[in-house]
């Protein structure tokens, strides 16, 4: 049995500077890319990866800090007024 997955796919232009294109160019030619859409896909996944990552490091850090608790009403406000002032106190500084 053969099982086949095809992902839709769409065109996305960018526009570089020479010295950017010229770069990827080398890097393909260098082996390890057959065409400028692979590079930037790598790219791209390598990114997703390490965004990943970051995510699962906060998630290990929040169960590590201890039990949780559930917030009043009171937390959320006092939290309002916070953010509010420092909004505030950005905005004056302007």
């Amino acid at each position: 049995m053969i099982l086949s997955l095809r992902m839709s796919t769409s065109t996305l232009n960018i526009s570089l500077p020479d010295s950017m294109r010229q770069f990827v160019e080398e890097k393909i030619s260098k082996g390890g890319y057959g065409t400028i859409s692979e590079y930037v896909r790598e790219l791209i996944r390598k990114d997703q990866s390490s965004e990943q990552a970051r995510f699962d490091v906060l998630i290990a850090e929040a169960y590590a800090s201890g039990e949780s608790s559930l917030l009043t009403k009171a937390d959320i406000e006092e939290a309002r007024k916070i953010v509010k002032a420092r909004i505030a106190k950005r905005n004056r500084s302007k």
